[in-house]
């Protein structure tokens, strides 16, 4: 199951970043922005040639490839909990995906873990699906375990009415 749409990383990370790390590495240039931006959002792309949106497309593939392995991870660690598919998805698992996509087309970056961010927001995801699958993490007012449909049906029987008669 994708926990990221293709609009939401075209609005964060956004398509610069985007273009840049999902681009073949054998292209002759980089997907331009504005190009892998009307990609992500399915806009008119008729102002490039066939080369540039097919290599925006290689580009799409691959940002798609990330997204489901993303999910890949979640589903494993929901799994555990939860009964899935979900019926929606809580925002903290988009953020958490968003996260986990970013580093998986990242994985060519040369920077040291412990200061790159793309690296900090992934361990902080890991570390938090780990938590949910724990049960010691919520998914917070979206969780499935959690509000009413989590804690069953509620049955309100009248009962009798003993005020004012000796029983």
């Amino acid at each position: 199951m994708g926990y990221v749409t293709l609009l939401q990383l075209a609005e964060m990370p956004g398509a610069l970043e985007l273009s840049q790390v999902a681009t073949d590495e054998h292209a002759r240039a980089i997907v331009d922005a504005s190009l892998m931006e009307l990609t992500l959002r399915s806009g008119d792309r008729s102002a490039w040639s066939a080369e540039e949106i097919a290599e925006a497309d290689k580009a799409l593939v691959r940002i798609t490839q990330a997204v489901e392995e993303a999910g890949g991870v979640i589903d494993g660690y929901l799994a555990r909990r939860y009964a899935l598919p979900l019926d929606r998805t809580p925002g903290i698992l988009v953020t958490w995906a968003r996260a986990i996509t970013r580093y998986k087309l990242h994985k060519d970056r040369a920077t040291d873990d412990r200061t790159d961010p793309v690296a900090r927001d992934y361990r902080d995801a890991i570390r938090f699906l780990e938590l949910v699958a724990a049960g010691k993490f919520s998914l917070g007012l979206e969780d499935p375990t959690t509000g009413a449909s989590a804690l069953g049906e509620f049955v309100i029987s009248p009962g009798r009415k003993d005020w004012g008669q000796r029983v």
